[in-house]
């Protein structure tokens, strides 16, 4: 493997995310490279965080993100906190500065642990989120599943938060709805141009709420951070929640939680959580081929 580059298995809150460390390298993690790795059971992941470089003065990293499928992603909130972790434990720092397609993503390691990502500001404009048709208020659109006069789903919030998403309210455990169905329907609908990352989230106090999401390029998802933002938003920007709120995710009960406070001195928007490191091994970022490094045990040495 003579184009092997190190990575780690890691985890944010049970979303399978795949660290590839590609600095002084000018190639990238190709797409073929992804599909490979997401067909194997033991490198199944929900996003690839390549790590290179920085492009510009003051940051510490590009962060290029691929998708299962391949395709690539804007932001994964999930995947930036095993980023800070991977590199704390490398370099003793715990405060880092990433440049990604979507922007600059400050972070910062806590003493307990627990990573802190400024995940900027959201974006509510239809045409920015985007959406193909406008909508003068995007904390309701018309769009529904089911009978007419009787819908499963309908009326979501949607906005961007480096990626494009939907919230559906529901008033019951997100868990029981059959959301493997809809979730393909919803991501590839007309109404969203570049596909969306669909949410179901159940409100369970001002300050709580439980959610799971079907994912853009990744299917149904442990855990997705930047839904966690859009429905905690979400939640405040409609009356539901105040602006800062403990996410349960459904589908990963056990994992943790994660915190996320939409700050009203300057509207970004913070989310706080684990990562997990799982194993470790080289990789070839062009075919996908891979090595486990027997030495690289649960957790980082």
């Amino acid at each position: 493997m003579t184009q092997s580059v190190e990575f780690a298995k890691m985890n944010g809150l049970g979303n399978q995310i795949l660290v590839v460390d590609m600095r002084g390298r000018t190639n990238k993690v190709t797409a073929d490279a992804a599909i490979a790795l997401a067909s194997d059971p033991m490198t199944r992941f929900d996003q690839i965080m390549a790590i290179h470089d920085p492009k510009i003065d003051g940051t510490d990293a590009y962060i290029d993100i691929l998708n299962c499928d391949g395709t690539k992603a804007q932001a994964c909130g999930n995947g930036t906190r095993c980023v800070v972790h991977a590199l704390a434990s490398e370099t003793g720092k715990h405060a880092f500065t990433f440049q990604t397609v979507a922007g600059i993503l400050n972070a910062v390691e806590h003493e307990d642990g627990l990573i802190s990502v400024d995940m900027g500001k959201p974006v509510f404009e239809w045409n920015r989120i985007p959406l193909s048709e406008e909508f003068h208020d995007t904390s309701r659109i018309e769009l529904q599943i089911g009978p007419i006069d009787n819908p499963i789903l309908h009326s979501p919030a949607t906005m961007s938060m480096g990626n494009p998403h939907a919230i559906f309210w529901v008033d019951r455990d997100p868990m029981s709805y059959d959301l493997d169905r809809f979730g393909p329907l919803l991501e590839n609908h007309p109404i969203f141009p570049e596909k969306a990352n669909i949410t179901l989230a159940h409100v369970t106090s001002p300050t709580s709420m439980t959610t799971r999401t079907w994912e853009r390029g990744a299917g149904l998802t442990l855990a997705c951070g930047s839904a966690a933002c859009s429905a905690a938003v979400s939640g405040a920007r409609t009356g539901r929640t105040g602006r800062k709120v403990e996410i349960t995710v459904a589908s990963s009960p056990g994992r943790g939680k994660l915190v996320i406070e939409w700050r009203e001195r300057d509207d970004h928007v913070i989310m706080t959580g684990p990562a997990e490191w799982e194993w470790a091994g080289l990789v070839d970022p062009v075919t996908g081929a891979f090595t486990r490094n027997p030495d690289a045990g649960a957790e980082a040495q």
